[in-house]
């Protein structure tokens, strides 16, 4: 199936300053071949593949195209040369409609003129072949997160690729989708295409990879065929240490702890209708549903940050009214975004700034007393065991993990006694997954109340103390005990049948 390598890293090696960030690594790429790329967040991965696709040279050390050495000047070049990469973060021109990026840069013309009949014809068939039913005609802005990734899957299958680079390409996919995605790659891979995956979901590399290798502080801890390691072994050499230990133990809750939110009859138009739910002292009150089902519109709504109405909401047993969120925050209630880059983080600001922007009333008035700040940022950044060259460094520089362990250290700042929190560890790697886990118990133990939306379905079986499931804006049930299982909530979420639940508030 596979031969020589199509596309290798000889002893690379890549400086940001006086920072060395790769360390001599050797990687191949061989045709009919998915190689699953994988290491904790700020192990290299994202270095290596921009590398591989000529978005930057390495420091030292040789990329060899065909067996020669090549030397890419710009995406451009490594794109001429067959190399085409699938970003993380979503290369897409928001402003243009789905088929004209798809061609950008690459538009086809009869003579003089652009060719849109055949453009428009071939947009459809690059979409349907990845089942995505948007128009053509849509503005990528108007899409969901989800049909993005999408249009990237097929705006590189529209380049006939030798080599694709996926960076994190199911991040914002749901099951369904991937495995759509995974269709795709296979028959790439049979058509003779060399395929680099990275995902921090094991079970997805064990599902599509033939070889793996295992990067960890920049450096290759592991190269081999992917039947010949297991998932903990993935974990275990991504993060150098035992992580099957992956969920704290949950605590044995007594039947009378204080209700902390009471929340009846919400209403969030078009989103969410007649939401009721309790959540009690020191408890993880996990919220899954199938995407679509209001969830994080719903408490979004609760929060101030979108509108909505209530029969009631009482904290601490008060009756509160909460129509913005600095409502929410000065009730000891608090959000944390499940998109930490465009509304979590100012990616183009420090560490401190980001840190104390949403607690600023804590570090002065007119005047801010930035020592104040920085004595902060120390705590926090030993706290949440934040990893950054510089503390003076834009956090858009940061790796996913240390931005989410940035971000919650931000809300943090606000001292919430209830904190939700909306995709805590998506795109993270699994010794991060294992902090934030750690950090969540630790704070229901110290008596904060916590309600965690997931659409990982182990994080929520694995973490929560009962889940809430929500179907089509409405609560379908809450599970706790021994039914809080797949079954259970799979059945709820898609509402073909019950099991034995507690009342709905």
């Amino acid at each position: 199936m596979t031969g020589e390598p199509v596309l290798s890293l000889k002893g690379v090696s890549k400086s940001f300053g006086p920072i060395e960030v790769l360390h001599s690594v050797d990687l191949d790429l061989r045709a009919g071949e998915v190689l699953a790329l994988i290491g904790e967040n700020g192990a290299g991965k994202s270095t290596t593949m921009k590398i591989l696709a000529g978005y930057q040279p390495p420091t030292s050390g040789r990329v060899l195209l065909d067996g020669k050495e090549v030397s890419f000047g710009s995406i451009h070049e490594g794109e001429e040369g067959g190399i085409v990469m699938i970003h993380q973060e979503f290369n897409l021109a928001e402003q243009l409609t789905v088929e004209q990026n798809i061609f950008l840069g690459r538009e086809i013309r009869k003579g003089l003129l652009l060719d849109k009949a055949k453009m428009r014809r071939l947009t459809r068939e690059y979409l349907d072949r990845v089942k995505c039913r948007v128009h053509p005609d849509t503005l990528v802005s108007k899409l969901s997160n989800s049909d993005k990734q999408m249009v990237e899957i097929a705006k590189a299958l529209s380049r006939d690729a030798r080599v694709l680079i996926m960076d994190e390409p199911t991040a914002a996919l749901t099951g369904s989708e991937t495995q759509v995605l995974f269709e795709q790659v296979r028959a790439m891979r049979a058509h003779g295409t060399a395929v680099l995956f990275t995902s921090h979901r094991l079970n997805e590399v064990s599902e599509i990879a033939d070889r793996v290798t295992v990067l960890r502080d920049g450096s290759v801890v592991h190269d081999g065929p992917a039947s010949e390691i297991s998932e903990d072994g993935m974990a275990t050499a991504m993060v150098g240490r035992d992580v099957s230990a992956l969920y704290p133990e949950k605590p044995d809750h007594g039947p009378d702890r204080e209700v902390m939110l009471r929340v009846t009859g919400l209403n969030v138009p078009g989103h969410a209708e007649g939401v009721g739910f309790d959540l009690h002292r020191g408890e993880i009150l996990g919220v899954a549903g199938l995407i679509g089902a209001g969830r994080t519109e719903t408490m979004e709504g609760l929060c101030g940050l979108r509108p909505a109405s209530a029969e009631r909401v009482e904290i601490g047993g008060e009756a509160v009214t909460i129509q913005r969120p600095s409502d929410a925050l000065d009730r000891g209630l608090c959000y944390l975004t499940e998109d930490r880059k465009l509304r979590g983080l100012l990616l183009e600001k420090d560490l401190r700034v980001n840190l104390t922007l949403q607690a600023l009333h804590r570090f002065g008035g007119a005047l801010i007393d930035t020592a104040a700040e920085e004595r902060a940022l120390d705590k926090a950044i030993e706290d949440f065991d934040i990893r950054a060259g510089r503390r003076d460094m834009a956090v858009g520089n940061l790796s996913g993990g240390n931005q989410q362990k940035l971000l919650l250290a931000k809300v943090m700042q606000s001292e919430p006694r209830i904190l939700i929190v909306d995709e805590p560890t998506r795109g993270i790697d699994i010794g991060t997954k294992q902090q934030i886990y750690a950090f969540l118990r630790g704070l229901a133990d110290q008596g904060h109340g916590i309600v965690m939306i997931s659409s990982e379905m182990q994080e929520v079986i694995g973490l929560s103390d009962r889940v809430m499931v929500m179907r089509t804006g409405r609560v379908a049930g809450m599970l706790e005990g021994d039914n809080i299982n797949e079954d259970a909530i799979v059945r709820l979420a898609m509402g073909v049948g019950a099991v034995k639940s507690e009342r709905v508030a």
